[in-house]
C-alpha cells in the first residue's frame, strides 16, 4: 500500500483516524486519503483506493491498521467503561509538526508555570519533584508514577491552587494517557491523548476525557483542554526541528526530563524512522 513510510512502528500498529461513527466521510493517514464509514450494525469500514482496510472501533474512536498485521491488540483503555465517569471527546486539532513532539510535550511538566500560567502552574512554582519512570516489561509501556505539581488551577472544575498527583502512561509512539487527582480521593481522573499521522509533520490531536466531574459542563470540559492545547500548539510548531531528534546531543535534557530521556529511548529501542531527524554532529 502507498503510505509514505514503510515503519513498521506505524505500519503494524493500531492509529486512530477519528470518532466511530458518523456519516461516511475521507481523512488523511500517513500521506494517504481514507474513506471512512460505518454500517447501520456499527460495523466500521476503512478504504484506501481498491484496499479494504483493517479497521475496529474502540473507545469512542476508529483505529486503523495500514499493514492488516496488527503486531499486538489496542492498548488497554479500562477507564473508558468504568461506571461513574463522564466520557468526553474533545475533538481532534491540527498540529503542524511531528506526532513524537506533541507526545513528548504532553508528557512535559517542567512548562506547565511559563507555557500554562494561571492554569497548570506559575512561577515561582517551577520545581518538577523526583519521580520514577519504568517500563512494563509485560505491556512495553512507559509509566510515569509519583508525579507532582503545584497548580493554580488543574482543571475546569478547580478554581483554587493545589499540588495536582499525575501519572503518565506511554503505549504507543503516537498514544499516550495522563491520569491526574480528582473530585474522588480514591480515583483519579484519566485524559487520553491519540495522534492520528497525516505525515510525518502533521498530526490530529484527539483527545478523550474519562472524568469524575460531576460540576463542569461538557462544554467547559472541552474549551479548558482547547485552551491548554492552544497555548502548546504555537510553540510545538515553532521548534527548531518539526521531526524528533532522537540523538542524546541534538537537544540536552534536565532533571525534569526524566520521561522524555525515556521516551526517546524507548522509540529508539523500537527503531523508530517516522517523524523522526538525524541531526549532524
Amino acid at each position: 500500500m502507498p503510505f509514505v513510510t514503510d515503519d513498521p512502528n506505524m505500519l503494524d500498529d493500531w492509529l486512530v483516524v477519528g470518532p466511530a461513527g458518523g456519516s461516511p466521510r475521507t481523512t488523511r493517514l500517513l500521506g494517504e486519503t481514507l474513506h471512512l464509514h460505518t454500517d447501520v450494525d456499527g460495523t466500521p469500514h476503512a478504504r484506501l483506493g481498491a484496499d479494504t482496510l483493517t479497521v475496529q472501533s474502540r473507545y469512542g474512536f476508529l483505529w486503523v491498521c495500514p499493514s492488516g498485521r496488527p503486531a499486538r491488540p489496542l492498548f488497554a483503555f479500562p477507564e473508558y467503561a468504568e461506571p461513574g465517569r463522564r466520557i468526553v471527546d474533545c475533538g481532534g486539532l491540527g498540529v503542524a509538526v511531528s506526532g513524537l513532539r506533541v507526545i513528548e510535550n504532553f508528557l512535559d511538566m517542567a512548562h506547565f508555570p511559563f507555557v500554562h500560567p494561571d492554569y497548570l502552574g506559575k512561577v515561582p512554582h517551577t520545581e518538577v519533584a523526583k519521580y520514577n519512570v519504568d517500563v512494563d516489561a509485560a505491556t512495553d509501556e512507559i509509566w510515569a508514577t509519583d508525579c507532582r505539581f503545584w497548580q493554580p488551577r488543574a482543571s475546569a472544575a478547580h478554581d483554587t491552587g493545589s499540588e495536582v498527583f499525575y501519572k503518565y502512561r506511554v503505549m504507543q509512539p503516537f498514544s499516550a494517557m495522563l491520569y491526574k487527582s480528582s473530585s474522588r480521593p480514591d480515583a483519579l481522573d484519566a485524559i487520553g491523548l491519540f495522534l492520528q499521522p497525516v505525515d510525518d509533520e502533521h498530526v490530529i490531536a484527539h483527545t478523550l476525557l474519562a472524568y469524575f466531574d460531576d460540576v463542569s459542563t461538557d462544554a467547559e470540559l472541552i474549551a479548558f483542554q482547547h485552551t491548554i492545547f492552544g497555548q502548546d500548539k504555537p510553540i510545538l510548531e515553532n521548534h527548531a526541528f518539526k521531526r524528533m531528534p532522537l540523538e542524546g546531543r541534538a537537544e540536552t535534557p534536565t532533571r525534569g526530563d526524566t520521561t522524555s530521556v525515556t521516551y526517546r529511548r524507548w522509540l529508539r529501542e523500537r527503531g523508530m524512522r517516522f517523524g523522526t531527524v538525524r541531526v549532524a554532529a
